[in-house]
């Protein structure tokens, strides 16, 4: 992927990195972006990559949608419409794709960039993180996916307070809402990150991806249809599933 302009993409082992690269803005998101962003996850979803971590380059994970692109002469109605199709496709296929996907935050994680960390798996934030929803305030709404991932992390009235009000929520706080998994000083969050990847990867990748399926079903429906879906799923495990499953207590007992 030689010709990104916006973002960056790296491999580390297993582990893929993608890399909003728009620090001069804060990384701020804007059609490229988000196209670019959207490509990099799809070839990572199709590979033989564990996981997928996103970071902002710099100071902060992402300010938010640029405005001074979506306010240019050539923001065209065709190119609105492809930023938020894209933007969505993004969010839905982070939830859906099968490595668990971990948001790097740093600095700035507002608006647009909040609805892209809550699309992922997990939120691992420096303490000096700040997050929050800018949308009313700017006059806007939601679009993108936030208006119905937001409370179900975080629960009603707290989402409403955030977006109501457009209160920054430093990362303490938020650790305390459940919005993120964790905050720890700025010079230890590569080592925490790595440390849920280490945690993650001796598991079965064929079952953590099941997993995803289950708990997003879990979100959608009732516990009884969930229930259902759970005991009739045809969720495929791997071969190393199966060798563990064959080699377990019950297997050895017998």
């Amino acid at each position: 992927m030689d010709d990104l302009t916006q973002v960056r993409f790296r491999r580390e082992g297993a582990v893929a990195v993608l890399t909003l690269a728009r620090p001069h803005v804060l990384n701020a998101l804007s059609p490229t972006l988000i196209a670019e962003a959207l490509r990099v996850a799809e070839a990572v979803a199709a590979s033989d990559a564990r996981a997928l971590v996103i970071e902002g380059e710099g100071k902060s994970f992402s300010a938010g949608v640029d405005l001074k692109a979506v306010t240019a002469p050539d923001y065209t109605p065709e190119v609105r419409k492809a930023f938020s199709d894209n933007a969505r496709r993004l969010c839905v296929l982070l939830e859906t794709m099968p490595q668990p996907v971990i948001a790097r935050v740093t600095g700035h994680c507002f608006t647009g960039g909040l609805e892209l960390a809550l699309a992922c798996d997990f939120i691992l934030a420096a303490d000096d993180a700040v997050f929050c929803d800018t949308h009313a305030k700017l006059g806007m709404r939601s679009g993108w996916g936030l208006s119905q991932r937001l409370p179900r992390r975080i629960g009603q009235q707290r989402a409403r307070e955030m977006s109501f009000t457009a209160r920054r929520v430093p990362a303490s706080e938020a650790v305390q809402l459940g919005l993120i998994l964790d905050a720890v000083p700025a010079d230890r969050l590569d080592v925490r990150v790595a440390a849920l990847i280490d945690a993650i990867l001796p598991s079965s990748a064929d079952a953590v991806a099941a997993y995803k399926t289950l708990y997003r079903k879990a979100q959608t429906t009732t516990l009884d249809d969930g229930l259902k879906f759970e005991a009739t799923a045809d969720l495929k495990l791997g071969d190393r599933a199966t060798r563990v499953a064959a080699s377990g207590p019950a297997a050895r007992a017998s």
